[in-house]
């Protein structure tokens, strides 16, 4: 597989599992508080400020997922939205290891969620460097 074919393949990759956060937008609260306690995160406080930043960051993540669809679809005109989309994977993944510390989420958690994202920046620079050269 060449190189264009596999960044195009990550980033709808990417995209996909995003578009999935719409389904925390409309569910229950009753539904997500089990997950949280089956996760082993006790009780999912029901304060507005909890529903909003659960239900807000999934709408974004969904909304993340279509401009990756569409910056897949042409990458030589949208290289500056892929060198963007990289550089910014990378710094959320640390930003993610920081937060899921600080929070005391599980070390599997903490272990898998960020490096994978770092890992996907990576990914898409190198990517995207073949691609140029």
């Amino acid at each position: 597989m060449n190189s264009q074919r596999l960044l195009v393949l990550i980033l709808r990759a990417i995209a996909v599992s995003a578009v999935f956060a719409l389904i925390p937008v409309f569910m229950p609260h009753a539904w997500m508080d089990a997950i949280h306690r089956h996760l082993g995160l006790g009780p999912l406080p029901e304060t507005p400020t909890t529903i909003y930043l659960t239900r807000s960051l999934s709408a974004m993540y969904a909304m993340h997922a279509g401009l990756l669809w569409i910056i897949s679809r042409d990458l030589r005109h949208f290289a500056a939205l892929v060198t963007y989309v990289g550089v910014v994977l990378l710094a959320f993944g640390a930003t993610l290891i920081w937060i899921d510390c600080r929070a005391g989420l599980p070390w599997l958690w903490v272990a898998s969620e960020g490096p994978f994202t770092i890992s996907l920046g990576v990914a898409v620079l190198v990517l995207q460097r073949r691609l140029r050269s």
